[in-house]
């Protein structure tokens, strides 16, 4: 059997640990040194407004920069870097300051590295297979190597997020919610394992220097964990990365669907391990945030003492814009909750995604965006039905949706999204291994 090898290293020396794990499974061997080389990082999210944790987030700058250095090196000159963060479309602001934040901005003076935002590039639309297309970013169909570098991290929708699932942020937004459809079968699963049949050939790089729990938002439980996997073929890097982050690849129901349409085994028979083993790094990291016994509530809100609330853990349906959404207003209703002095609520139920369905006993039914409204709004088990349309919804519409059915939410929260990751930074103040300095370039400017 041809084993796929993958490498295991420990993080230790800048450079030195990613040349390490590069060199340990050939990752860019064989590469002509002409070729156009696309680096896909990871940055789900960013925001303007506040320095907010992005450890276990977002790819460290510091392996970014020591991938483009070894590039360099071993003489390539046509590098790209690309991403496409889960934004309005039409914001260039966002981008463009993430980009100067990381340091790339120094890659781009100092080795003439491109950086986009591939919102503002094109797109061709691309049939995975099984009757899924989707709209993919041309720079990295066009390019002859990909360079994958992901965080080694859970997810609460996909169980992991790796090198398969970063590629969900080369297409475009309208495939991203194609993606959570609500289809029995063609889910959020089955469609991003597909995401990788038509890429160039490439090496996947997972960023463990931060690992996150209950991830892939600021949000999770942040380690600092100093591992690096890499291999030249993505399906193995996944499955290893999800074994150290204490899942068999068999839990995995993305990695499940990309083995069967790889004709691949889901154990490590087809894998040649090098460097250090699995056993020796590998720590279990829950993907969930845990709810109550009947589901209807996350357990924090039940320790609070929260009645009368329903609002039940969202399902694979949900989109991402809708999540960040989501988390907001969790906490939102956390602090309403807290001047209701042990008053409950009268009864009412919150729907998300594409799927949910009113349960008995409610009294009131907010329906949060357009996709559960569409999916409910003849629903005769509804008493009251507070529809809150916009996709994504808008602010002040959920606002008015929560007060309308007496829950009064504090609308400055909405008005300063953008500030509330910045709040979850005092979870890691004063701890000396969270460091800013990997999100920065250590270059000269």
């Amino acid at each position: 059997m041809n084993r796929k090898i993958v490498a295991i290293v420990r993080y230790e020396k800048p450079l030195e640990s990613v040349r390490r794990v590069i060199d340990f499974c050939a990752g860019l061997d064989g590469i002509q040194s002409k070729a156009r080389i696309f680096i896909k990082p990871n940055i789900p999210f960013w925001t303007t407004a506040s320095v907010f944790p992005k450890w276990g987030v977002i790819t460290t700058s510091r392996v970014v920069e020591d991938t483009v250095r070894i590039l360099k090196e071993r003489g390539f000159d046509n590098i790209t870097i690309g991403e496409g963060m889960v934004i309005e479309p039409n914001d260039r602001e966002t981008p463009a300051h993430a980009f100067e934040s990381l340091g790339y901005h120094v890659l781009k003076r100092r080795f003439g590295v491109r950086i986009l935002n591939i919102h503002e590039r094109t797109f061709r639309k691309v049939n995975l297979g099984s009757g899924v297309a989707v709209n993919f970013n041309t720079d990295i169909l066009d390019s002859d190597f990909v360079i994958n570098i992901p965080v080694l991290k859970t997810h609460a929708q996909t169980v992991v997020s790796l090198g398969i699932k970063n590629l969900k942020g080369m297409i475009d937004m309208k495939s991203r919610k194609k993606c959570h459809s609500a289809h029995p079968e063609k889910d959020l699963n089955y469609m991003i394992a597909r995401l990788p049949n038509n890429l160039p050939p490439s090496l996947t790089l997972l960023d463990g220097i931060y690992t996150n729990e209950r991830g892939p938002g600021y949000e999770g439980n942040i380690r600092r964990t100093d591992i690096l996997v890499a291999s030249r073929d993505l399906l193995s890097a996944d499955k290893v990365g999800a074994k150290i982050l204490g899942y068999e690849p068999s839990e995995v129901p993305h990695l499940v669907y990309a083995a069967r349409v790889q004709d691949r085994p889901l154990n490590f028979s087809d894998l040649e391990i090098v460097g250090e083993r699995i056993k020796d790094v590998a720590s279990f990291h829950e993907y969930n945030f845990p709810y109550n016994e009947d589901g209807t509530l996350p357990r924090s809100m039940e320790k609070m003492g929260i009645k009368g609330l329903s609002y039940r853990q969202y399902d694979l349906t949900l989109c991402t814009y809708c999540v960040v959404i989501n988390s907001v207003i969790l906490r939102a209703i956390a602090r309403a909750w807290k001047k209701r002095q042990g008053r409950p609520w009268d009864g009412v139920e919150v729907l998300t995604g594409k799927k949910m369905r009113p349960m008995p006993g409610n009294k009131k039914t907010i329906l949060l965006g357009k996709c559960i409204y569409q999916a409910n709004r003849d629903n005769p088990d509804i008493k009251e039905m507070i529809a809150i349309k916009g996709c994504p919804p808008e602010p002040r519409a959920v606002v008015r949706a929560f007060n309308q059915a007496g829950i009064n939410l504090d609308p400055a929260i909405f008005e300063r999204m953008d500030e509330v990751p910045g709040l979850f930074m005092k979870k890691y103040k004063g701890k000396a291994e969270f460091e800013e300095s990997f999100f920065k370039s250590s270059l000269p400017n």
